[in-house]
C-alpha cells in the first residue's frame, strides 16, 4: 500500500509532569488468550568484546534521526495502538520509524508507533493514552498524539503536555471505523489527516540514537524473548531479511498492509514499572514505565546482542545508549523497536 508521503521504505524504524491527581474515570482493558508454549532462546558462544568507536555526535543532515536512513524533515505523529489478540494483525506498523512496547493493565501491552519518514494510508486499531506516554514523548518536541481518549483524571496532564492531541472527538475526519472488527478494536486513524489537523507539529529531531556499523564484540543470537505478566515477545534473526522477525505470544506478528514485522534493531530497555495514580473501570491500577533516569539494555542488531547502558537525564532530553565502557552504541539503519521491559 502506498503512503500519503511515499511508500514504505525497505530499510524501515519536559520535564516530567509531577501532578498529583485523584484517580477517577475509565480506561479500556482487554485480556489475552490462553498462554502458548514458550520458544527456546538459542545463542552461540560470546566473542571477546572490545571498545566500540564513538559515532557522530549528531545525526547528519538529510538522514532521519529515528532510522538513520535518508529522509526529509517532516512532522512527527505518534499513534497509540491496541495489541491484545483481538486487535491483531494491526495496520500500518511496517511504515513506522519507531515502535515502543509498553505494559498496561492486566500485564498486557500496547504499542506506541512513531511516524515521520513515511506515512501509511491507515494505522491502528487506535486505543487510549496512558500517563507513561507523556514523559516518553517528551523526547520528540511537540509531536501529534493520535489516540482514542483517556480517563478523565489524566486529561489535564495530557492537555498540559507539549503534545498536539488528535482524537475522534477533535478531528473526526482523521478517523474511521472498521466494519469487520468488534468495538473497541475497530478505530483507525488516517495519518495524513491527523497531521493536517495539527499544523503546528514539530519535525523529527535528534532523540539520542546513533546509527552506524556494528561495534566489535557482541554475542551471536538467533532469538531473544521478552516476557510481561500476560504477554510475550520473541525476536528471531532472519539472515534473509537482515532484520528481526517479531512474534507475539508465540505467533508471527504481521501488518495487514505490509506483512511480517521485521525491525532492523530491537532495544530491550530495562525500566522500572510501578503503579501509577490511575486505574481502569475494573479497578486495575495502570502501570507507569519510568523512562527518565538510567539503566541497562540489550541491543539486538545484525544477528548479535550487545549489553548496553541507557541514560536520559530529563523528560525533555534524548535517550542515549552506550556500551558498558561508555562508547556510543550505534543501531543498524532502519526501523527500531524499543521494548520497555520490566527489570529482572
Amino acid at each position: 500500500m502506498t503512503g500519503e508521503r511515499g511508500a514504505r521504505c525497505p530499510g524501515r524504524v519536559l520535564t516530567a509532569l509531577l501532578c498529583a491527581l485523584t484517580a477517577a474515570g475509565l480506561y479500556g482493558c482487554s485480556g489475552t488468550g490462553p498462554p502458548e508454549p514458550s520458544p527456546t532462546p538459542t545463542t552461540a558462544p560470546a566473542t571477546p568484546t572490545t571498545p566500540a568507536s564513538p559515532t557522530a555526535p549528531t545525526t547528519p543532515a538529510g538522514l532521519s534521526p529515528f532510522t538513520g536512513l535518508p529522509a526529509r524533515p517532516a512532522p512527527v505523529l505518534a499513534v497509540k495502538i491496541d495489541n491484545v489478540p483481538a486487535a491483531r494483525p494491526q495496520t500500518g506498523l511496517g511504515a513506522a520509524d519507531l515502535v515502543y512496547v509498553e505494559q498496561v493493565e492486566g500485564g498486557v501491552t500496547r504499542l506506541l508507533a512513531v511516524y515521520s519518514s513515511h506515512l501509511p494510508d491507515l494505522t491502528g486499531p487506535v486505543r487510549s493514552a496512558r500517563e507513561s506516554d507523556i514523559a516518553l514523548l517528551g523526547d520528540f518536541g511537540r509531536p501529534v498524539l493520535a489516540y482514542s481518549g483517556a480517563q478523565s483524571a489524566l486529561n489535564p496532564l495530557l492537555r498540559a503536555a507539549p503534545l498536539h492531541l488528535v482524537s475522534e472527538g477533535t478531528a473526526p475526519g482523521a478517523f474511521r471505523r472498521s466494519s469487520v472488527r468488534p468495538v473497541p478494536h475497530n478505530l483507525y486513524v488516517r495519518p495524513g489527516r491527523a497531521l493536517a489537523a495539527a499544523p503546528g507539529a514539530g519535525d523529527a529531531r535528534d532523540i539520542g540514537f546513533r546509527f552506524g556499523p556494528a561495534p566489535p564484540g557482541g554475542t551471536p543470537v538467533t532469538s531473544s524473548t521478552v516476557r510481561y505478566p500476560a504477554a510475550r515477545y520473541t525476536f528471531t534473526w532472519s539472515a534473509a531479511d537482515r532484520a528481526w522477525r517479531v512474534a507475539m505470544d508465540g505467533r508471527e506478528a504481521r501488518a495487514t498492509d505490509t506483512g511480517p514485522l521485521t525491525p532492523e534493531t530491537v532495544v530491550v530497555q530495562r525500566v522500572t514499572i510501578r503503579p501509577s495514580r490511575f486505574h481502569d473501570r475494573l479497578g486495575s491500577v495502570s502501570p507507569y514505565s519510568e523512562t527518565v533516569g538510567s539503566g541497562t539494555a540489550l541491543v539486538l542488531r545484525d544477528g548479535r546482542s550487545y549489553e548496553a547502558r541507557w541514560s536520559r537525564p530529563s523528560a525533555a532530553s534524548g535517550t542515549t545508549f552506550t556500551t558498558p565502557d561508555g562508547a556510543p552504541l550505534p543501531f543498524a539503519t532502519g526501523q527500531v523497536w524499543i521494548v520497555l521491559a520490566p527489570k529482572g
